[in-house]
């Protein structure tokens, strides 16, 4: 988990940063657009929908906006349609990983981001090659300051949640997919806010990294999830302490 976790919380820095500029929230709509035209526009009846919705909240996305995106992806207004790919791969030292994927050109998108890997020192690979590495899970961060793990526990296992764990200065809350939701509610009942809150894919186990590959890696992660069709990237890397402090450092 440690690995995921550097990573979340570098991703979540960076959302603040993205939804300044409209990027983050031109993926949320993406999600928002796909999940509507699969399963309709009442999150009520749509579950992916109402994941999609409290991705977008946590984005801090208008309801207006919210609201156009469901109708284009129903089709009340006009709007693109997107197809949904995952593509696996491996970056430094043989690193798993997988980039959820929501495109209008599934060719461009394919070389665009071959070509991130490569020079990275990585590669794209074929499917399945890294998928079976990772559990799909829902992920919530809960700062230690706000709770205790008992009661954090007690309330969220309550809900649904399969575990809790304490990383640095947060709580790390678990769940299958289909209890997220009601996970979400219960923390906001709660009157808790969280710092990371997704559906992810979530590694089996994890490859330790030195300082300077954990810095190639991370620069490959950034520059995926940078990329306009990247919904999402999990990966299967963990960054000790000690190199973690160094990247930090500068």
């Amino acid at each position: 988990m440690a690995g995921h976790s550097h990573w979340a919380n570098i991703a979540h820095k960076k959302s603040l940063i993205d939804s300044k500029r409209g990027k983050l929230w031109s993926k949320l709509a993406k999600g928002i657009m796909v999940a509507a035209k699969a399963g309709g526009g009442d999150p009520a009846q749509n579950l992916r929908l109402r994941y999609a919705i409290i991705d977008a909240k946590a984005g801090n996305m208008p309801k207006d906006t919210i609201d156009r995106a469901i109708k284009k992806g129903t089709g009340e207004l006009e709007g693109v349609n997107f197809e949904e790919i995952l593509y696996e791969g491996y970056g430094p030292s043989g690193v798993a990983i997988l980039c959820d994927i929501l495109t209008d050109n599934r060719n461009r998108t394919a070389g665009e981001v071959r070509k991130i890997f490569e020079m990275a020192g990585g590669k794209l690979g074929a499917t399945g090659c890294v998928a079976w590495m990772f559990d799909r899970k829902g992920l919530l961060e809960v700062p230690a300051s706000q709770t205790d793990e008992e009661s954090l526990m007690e309330l969220v296992l309550e809900a649904g949640a399969d575990d809790v764990h304490h990383v640095g200065n947060n709580f790390e809350v678990t769940c299958d997919p289909s209890t997220y939701a009601s996970v979400c509610d219960a923390i906001d009942a709660a009157g808790l806010t969280t710092e990371v809150r997704e559906i992810t894919r979530i590694p089996k186990d994890t490859v330790d990294l030195d300082v300077e590959t954990a810095r190639s890696v991370l620069k490959l992660m950034e520059s995926l999830d940078d990329h306009d069709d990247v919904q999402k990237v999990a990966a299967n890397f963990n960054i000790p302490d000690e190199a973690m402090a160094a990247i930090e450092a500068g």
